[in-house]
């Protein structure tokens, strides 16, 4: 589940090992290109954190960050345990 919070969108996903997370962010890397719509995030072997919003809203929430935040989802069909789920 997305956590929206101080003007920000986020999720931590949880993968099986590192070759997991690094691969769904090359997903991820790549769907961010598509919609122009690039994410802070992290990686620490297994766990990946995104975060998003808007720059040119003023660094808020706004619907393209929800969208993208859909988009990814999609990207993740094993359900993973994920923080926060």
């Amino acid at each position: 589940m997305w956590l929206e919070q101080h003007d920000v969108l986020s999720k931590i996903f949880k993968f099986k090992n590192f070759s997991e997370a690094f691969s769904f962010m090359c997903r991820v890397a790549l769907l961010a290109e598509k919609y122009d719509h690039h994410p802070w995030w992290s990686n620490v072997y297994n766990v990946v954190e995104i975060k998003l919003n808007t720059h040119e809203a003023g660094n808020k929430v706004t619907e393209k960050d929800r969208n993208l935040a859909k988009e990814i989802d999609k990207l993740n069909p094993s359900k993973s345990p994920q923080k926060g789920d």
